[in-house]
């Protein structure tokens, strides 16, 4: 007689990773997946233009598949074995023209770009100087680069200019990497000075532009690229896909190839993700009107701020990113909650993410947010604040 199997077998896994999730409980940092609630106010996603669901680029998005007559779904490779298709080597054309760069190098997303840029450029005799709010992805990257690294002071460029003198002569090459738009505080790192700096110190300058393209500017830095090193796209925010690329000249289009291993050894995008994320540039390009409506509903949440003196509450932005400062990861998902319940989407950004301390609601805001749910949604935040000071 067949021995029955159980149909629920114990599994192995470590005391050390069980206590780190313990941990994690405790601080109230434990993470979880959940589904969106499409019946509330989206104040949390990026897909600030709203490409994500307009129909107009899906039909641009089929028009460039049967253009193309392919039968396929997924890349079949790599893109250095059979993932090179002729409509991602187009896409990537038509890029160098929308962004006014010399050469473009898609990757699978923002992450992949900043682990695969980071870490292949930073050698063992360089620097790399990062503003201290950089990306997760950043901060990977560099980690897994042979070169020394050095954060400097979130948007100080007096600190910046003192790093540089003091490491100037001691490295073979220096990169300073910011992000343009910071994705957790939404604030702008003043690119133009940070140019300047680095024009005179003769360092490469890195610009990640993940949260700025289609919400501040509709092609990003583009009157900087012949003064950067690299800049990175990302399609998964205002383009609403998914996926990446980097900007630059054609030798570091040619060592990407050569040496960036999530480049390298990962499957190409699929023929159906070159395709969304070339109609909705195509999309961006010939209409402004999203671009206009995210600008002006910045505006009337920033207006809003004020007249329900919530300005104590929130990083000073110009940007999409609007983030009211809590402090303590119960209080924060507790006002989240309360939000939801008022029928707002708006998500806590906990510790680790950002220090302890300064835990928060961080608003995204769309193209597709009415007025009346920014009035709604602060006022209501004002409320549950006054309460929870009242406790």
């Amino acid at each position: 007689m067949k021995k029955k199997l159980s149909q629920n077998p114990k599994l192995i896994f470590p005391d050390s990773l069980k206590q780190k999730l313990t941990l994690r409980s405790k601080e109230g940092a434990l993470r979880s997946l959940r589904t969106t609630n499409p019946q509330l106010t989206d104040f949390s996603s990026n897909d600030y233009l709203g490409f994500s669901n307009n129909g107009l680029i899906s039909d641009f998005a089929q028009d460039k598949l049967q253009a193309y007559s392919s039968q396929l779904h997924g890349a079949t490779g790599s893109r250095l074995l059979t993932g090179n298709y002729d409509m991602i080597e187009d896409f990537e054309s038509y890029l160098k023209n929308y962004y006014k760069t010399e050469a473009v190098t898609v990757f699978n997303s923002g992450y992949d770009a900043n682990l695969g840029l980071l870490s292949s450029v930073g050698q063992r005799l360089d620097l790399i100087l990062f503003d201290e709010l950089s990306h997760a992805s950043i901060r990977d990257g560099i980690a897994l680069s042979k070169a020394k690294a050095y954060k400097f002071q979130h948007n100080n460029l007096e600190d910046l200019e003192q790093k540089l003198t003091r490491f100037k002569d001691q490295f073979e090459t220096i990169y300073v990497i910011t992000e343009h738009v910071f994705s957790m505080d939404g604030d702008y790192a003043d690119v133009e000075a940070i140019v300047k700096l680095c024009e005179r110190f003769g360092v490469y300058l890195i610009l990640d532009e993940a949260h700025s393209v289609g919400t501040i500017s509709r092609k990003g830095c583009d009157h900087f690229d012949g003064k950067l090193f690299a800049r990175i796209i990302t399609f998964g925010k205002s383009f609403g896909s998914h996926g990446a690329a980097v900007l630059g000249a054609n030798e570091l289009k040619q060592y990407l190839i050569n040496f960036a291993k999530s480049f390298i050894y990962t499957t190409a995008p699929s023929v159906g993700t070159t395709a969304r994320n070339w109609a909705a540039h195509l999309y961006l390009e010939a209409n402004s009107t999203d671009f206009e409506a995210l600008r002006s509903n910045v505006e009337y949440f920033q207006k809003h701020i004020k007249a329900n003196q919530l300005s104590g509450f929130f990083i000073e932005s110009q940007s999409a990113i609007q983030s009211c400062v809590i402090g303590g990861n119960e209080n924060v998902k507790l006002i989240s909650k309360q939000l939801k319940v008022n029928g707002f989407d708006v998500r806590p950004i906990l510790s680790p993410t950002v220090p302890k301390g300064k835990e928060r609601l961080r608003f995204c805001l769309h193209s597709y947010n009415i007025k009346e749910e920014i009035e709604a949604a602060l006022h209501s935040l004002a409320n549950h604040l006054i309460e929870k000071e009242n406790e």
